[in-house]
């Protein structure tokens, strides 16, 4: 291992190649070091980790690097969620956390989230601090550490359980008396993660009847990455295929930040699409008011649904922290990104996929009608947009010429006119008849992602070879 590099979601690496207990003090140490240096330290630090291999052994690891530094850790007594422990973060007041997870990698991976004390993602000019001061300790020991019971004695180590404070959150934003006279049931999947026993606790407890699958820890996540695309989860697919009773299945991934959506049928609905629906839901259902906030790479549906109700779409590079900042600041009613993260106006600043199934339950039980329903509703009122993400691999040639390709974008794709070329994270290209493609190059692969836009289906598919076309050849 020779750098500690923080990604869009923190550091993650392969556990016993570079995610190992001594790199794990070291970021910890750098942690600790940075929160001094802000004057943060005496505020406290909320430790959390998700369902993966010794989360719950390296979080009580850096509980030890921490009191060594004097700083106090509020540990959580079991696998959390990540919008749990953000919430948990605003709610003490706390300097900031640090979150043992890798979110919807394989089971291979581990990750450090640290969070600071706006309780968001943390923003490049923090993670560059930590980064700075981790890889000039690498190969040293830089620590000391206290055990556990020492730093009880001490007040630097503190048990807690999070979950009714976050649920007493959530029956603020969620109409659970809506969900819940609907009659309707619910498949509820964790992926084995650490969402077990919180959605489906939370729909329980307001009397809604509920269907589970994958709610028992497996560190293995079933085989499969613990993401709740559509790839992923076809045995919940399958039995919400095989239930006539259920309405509705609602997913979350690993570490439950991301969501994954069912209707009825068994067909799997783009997070996309999701966040208009939520958005136009929360405007004219709700009678709330605000602007909204998406990535670059998230479908322009967002924004004809606020053309269609007079509000703005504020576009902001990938990765939520950059949305996360706009929730902070309470400029936004909603924001999200395709990659299924989402938040709303008076929670955390951090994506919450428990949240988001629990807003798509209560907008199909208030609505009475499937998502497929909802959304052709929708089109007839603001008009038909599809989207779609494909991976494109890359040989070492082509790689090696992308670069040059992009700094000198052609005038056309196909018999499209580029109209705009937009930079604030990868190369989105507009075109003449209003649809859109993105190539954003994967930072770890030789692979680059190309998203597409456009106004029908047909439309949608010939669009995506055009992109493929303009990098492959």
């Amino acid at each position: 291992m020779s750098h500690i590099k923080f990604g869009t979601s923190g550091w993650r690496g392969i556990f016993c190649e570079d995610f190992t207990l001594d790199n794990i003090r070291v970021v910890v140490q750098a942690i600790a070091d940075h929160l001094r240096a802000e004057g943060l330290a005496d505020k406290g630090v909320v430790i959390g980790y998700d369902a993966r291999f010794m989360g719950a052994d390296f979080s009580r690891e850096t509980a030890r690097v921490l009191a060594g530094a004097g700083i106090k850790s509020y540990f959580c007594q079991r696998d959390t969620p990540t919008p749990v422990i953000a919430h948990e973060l605003l709610q003490r007041e706390a300097a900031g956390a640090i979150n043992f997870t890798a979110s919807h990698n394989p089971y291979n991976y581990g990750g450090i989230k640290f969070s600071p004390v706006s309780g968001g993602p943390a923003l490049p000019e923090t993670t560059s601090d930590i980064e700075a001061r981790a890889n000039a300790m690498l190969g040293e020991i830089v620590f000391k550490d206290i055990d556990l019971e020492s730093a009880g004695k001490q007040g630097l180590f503190e048990e807690i359980d999070p979950r009714e404070a976050y649920f007493t959150t959530l029956q603020s934003l969620v109409d659970f008396k809506a969900i819940a006279a609907s009659g309707m049931t619910i498949a509820v999947n964790p992926l084995y993660g650490s969402g077990r026993g919180y959605l489906d606790r939370i729909l329980e407890e307001a009397d809604v009847k509920v269907v589970k699958i994958n709610d028992h820890l497996d560190p293995y996540f079933g085989g499969k990455p613990p993401e709740p695309a559509e790839d992923y989860i076809q045995d919940f697919i399958g039995l919400i295929k095989g239930n006539d009773s259920v309405i509705l299945g609602l997913a979350t991934d690993g570490d439950a930040d991301r969501f994954g959506i069912i209707d009825s049928d068994g067909t799997y609905i783009e997070p996309n699409y999701i966040l208009a629906l939520l958005f136009d839901y929360m405007i004219r259902r709700k009678g709330l008011r605000g602007d909204a906030a998406r990535s670059v790479a998230t479908s322009h549906l967002v924004d004809a649904v606020a053309n269609h109700h007079g509000v703005k779409v504020l576009e902001t590079p990938v990765g939520f922290k950059y949305i996360g900042e706009y929730i902070s600041d309470d400029k936004i009613l909603i924001g999200g990104e395709e990659s299924a993260g989402l938040s709303i106006k008076g929670h955390v600043p951090e994506k919450d996929g428990i949240l988001a199934c629990l807003l798509v339950a209560e907008m199909v039980a208030v609505e009475k009608k499937s998502l497929q329903e909802l959304l052709s509703d929708l089109y007839s009122r603001v008009g038909e947009i599809y989207t779609k993400r494909i991976n494109i691999h890359l040989s070492p040639l082509l790689e090696a010429a992308l670069p040059d390709k992009f700094a000198n974008p052609p005038e056309t794709i196909g018999h499209h006119k580029i109209v705009e070329v937009i930079k604030i994270d990868g190369n989105k290209y507009l075109l003449d008849d209003g649809s859109w493609l993105l190539f954003r190059k994967s930072g770890t692969e030789p692979v680059v992602r190309l998203y597409a836009e456009t106004k029908s289906p047909e439309a949608l598919v010939k669009l995506i070879e055009l992109g493929r076309e303009f990098i492959l050849t």
